[in-house]
């Protein structure tokens, strides 16, 4: 496996008219990677041994929008018909502080190939699907093996986000056992882990969760000790794999943040959950979902009655509700898993009819009164399981009638 066959991205009229501009450059990176592999491929990067000035002056004079995104890198964006691609000068690591590194450019495609974190990244293909393997990246990705370019603790020093993106490329590519050396170099290097920003740490950690089983790369990170640096006390995995064993009977797509709150551990859940979300610098909308499926009830129970789930899940949402439902479901070991999901999968979330203006209109002065009754209504609503309106209204006639007296 010398060259890639035909692909449908190469012969796109953008990716031919960049190619041609630019002259000797190449694809490289996932691209080739996962083209080899039969995945799909969305992003494109492209490597030229071309200083970055003169990249950009090539683009400005084909008509090529220039977008100095990594300059001091070597690389560019450059956006051919609305299509982005990235393209980078080869360069050389001079200087590595574990988390960016200060580069030479090149014109030495094997310098550029030795500088990558894992030998199926260091691949390069031409127009033609030509590859350029130096370092044996093609026969890793036959075997499903993941393997640092080079030593592994040398690799990692350069930045020791590549600790957790072994384990992550092991969760989508790997199909032998973790390589040893590389394990040793992880372990033997976790505590840089605590240089990393949150923010990269948490790209690397949702995508890992994301793999379609993620379990035993878990496992691993435990053993070792990488896995508490990251998630403090996630000592327990089985809730995870059977949510994963979940995703793969349901037809579902793995989820990041679910996850990431199964693997919680009991009894300080909501507290890891706030302490990993500011860690990671989560979005509010991500912290917020984490810490609510942390706090919700895992009494599997108050889902099986249908009374009881209809109340959760006005309190909680659609969503919140299928993220409780789903934990409470694995923080068990019920085989009838499948019949409480059905039966509740269904239900719809009721909506609180009353509002504001149905009471102003009854005579009451706007003010807190009117939160009050309304709080008051509610209640009364959601513990007689959501009454029909015509109650309801009723219901509120007499407690109106009752703040008038």
């Amino acid at each position: 496996m010398t060259r890639l066959e035909p692909q449908p991205w190469m012969r796109a009229p953008q990716t031919m008219k960049l190619m041609e501009v630019l002259g000797d450059a190449r694809f490289v990176g996932g691209v080739v990677r996962n083209a080899l592999l039969g995945r799909p491929v969305t992003d494109i990067d492209i490597a030229t041994p071309l200083p970055p000035d003169k990249v950009k002056a090539l683009l400005e004079v084909a008509g090529i929008k220039a977008v100095p995104t990594g300059i001091d890198h070597g690389t560019i964006t450059a956006v051919v018909d609305g299509k982005p691609f990235e393209v980078t000068t080869l360069r050389r690591d001079v200087a590595t502080d574990g988390r960016h590194a200060i580069v030479a450019f090149t014109t030495d495609w094997a310098e550029d190939a030795r500088r990558r974190d894992f030998t199926m990244n260091a691949l390069y293909a031409d127009i033609d699907g030509a590859i350029t393997d130096v370092v044996g990246g093609i026969a890793d990705i036959e075997a499903g093996r993941v393997r640092f370019v080079g030593d592994p603790i040398t690799r990692i020093r350069e930045d020791y986000l590549r600790i957790l993106r072994f384990f992550r490329f092991h969760a989508w590519y790997g199909r032998t056992e973790l390589d040893a050396e590389a394990l040793y170099a992880c372990e033997k290097e976790k505590s840089g882990l605590v240089r990393l920003s949150g923010e990269r740490i948490a790209k690397e950690m949702l995508k890992l969760f994301e793999a379609e089983s993620p379990v035993t790369v878990l496992m691993s990170m435990g053993v070792i000790g990488v896995l508490e640096e990251v998630v403090p006390g996630a000592a327990e995995i089985l809730p995870l794999r059977r949510l994963a064993a979940m995703d793969a009977e349901l037809g579902t797509a793995p989820d990041g943040v679910l996850r990431l709150a199964a693997l919680l551990p009991a009894g300080r859940a909501v507290l890891t959950a706030q302490l990993i979300a500011a860690r990671w610098k989560l979005s509010n909308v991500d912290r917020d979902r984490l810490v609510a499926a942390a706090s919700a009830p895992r009494d599997i129970a108050l889902y099986a009655d249908p009374r009881l789930a209809r109340r959760l899940l006005y309190r909680m949402g659609p969503e919140g509700f299928r993220d409780a439902l789903l934990l409470a479901i694995v923080s068990e070991t019920r085989d009838e898993w499948r019949r409480i999901y059905d039966g509740v999968r269904s239900l719809t979330a009721p909506r609180f009819p009353i509002s504001g203006k149905d009471v102003v209109a009854r005579g009451i002065r706007i003010g807190p009164l009117i939160g009050q009754i309304l709080h008051t209504l509610e209640t009364w609503w959601v513990e007689n399981d959501f009454p029909q309106d015509a109650l309801l209204i009723q219901r509120l006639d007499e407690t109106v009638k009752q703040v008038q007296e």
